[in-house]
């Protein structure tokens, strides 16, 4: 099974359980298996957004009912909660859309919006918008790796594995120099 098919057969259901949670090195190389033509760019979207909307939601709910015994778990985020709340209160619309583009806030910020005094109905719309901006920046980036690539190298069908295997390893580097 050569890279091509392994992403036909397996890139939406990987790309809805990598979006369910942080995603954004799912969406980026999901972006880039659209550009070089594995996946369609239209359902990429559709089920980021949508994956990234249901999780939302359901950490905003989580939160709800179980934000303050959450955070007795995490002293350190706890700490935090005051600062957070503040600018919830005073700029929820611009929190709500822009949690889910700050990195390694994508559980934690819809439970501090969960736990503030926004509407159910208020985050939901705007989480709505938010998932369906971030899928296309997000995936958006990795179309135009794809774009980029090609016209540097022309064609890319001999460096695909390598640059997938580049955008992970970037990835893990991140998550391990914030670790």
């Amino acid at each position: 099974m050569d890279l091509g098919s392994l992403i036909e057969t397996h890139g939406y259901w990987a790309l809805a359980a990598g979006c369910a949670l942080e995603g954004e090195t799912m969406l980026v190389l999901a972006g880039l298996a659209a550009q070089r033509g594995y996946l369609d760019p239209l359902a990429v979207v559709g089920i980021a957004s949508t994956m990234g909307f249901a999780s939302d939601q359901l950490f905003f709910w989580l939160g709800r009912w179980r934000g303050m015994a959450l955070l007795s778990r995490w002293p350190s985020v706890a700490a935090k909660a005051g600062r957070v709340h503040a600018l919830i209160d005073r700029y929820d619309a611009m929190v709500i859309i822009g949690v889910r583009f700050a990195y390694g806030l994508r559980i934690a910020g819809p439970i501090f919006i969960g736990m503030s005094a926004v509407p159910a109905l208020r985050f939901a719309v705007l989480n709505a918008i938010g998932a369906v901006l971030w899928a296309c920046v997000v995936g958006g980036v990795g179309w135009l790796s794809g774009q980029a690539a090609e016209s540097v190298f022309g064609n890319i069908q001999h460096l695909e594995a390598w640059m997938f295997l580049g955008v992970a390893l970037v990835a893990l580097t991140v998550w391990l120099v914030r670790k």
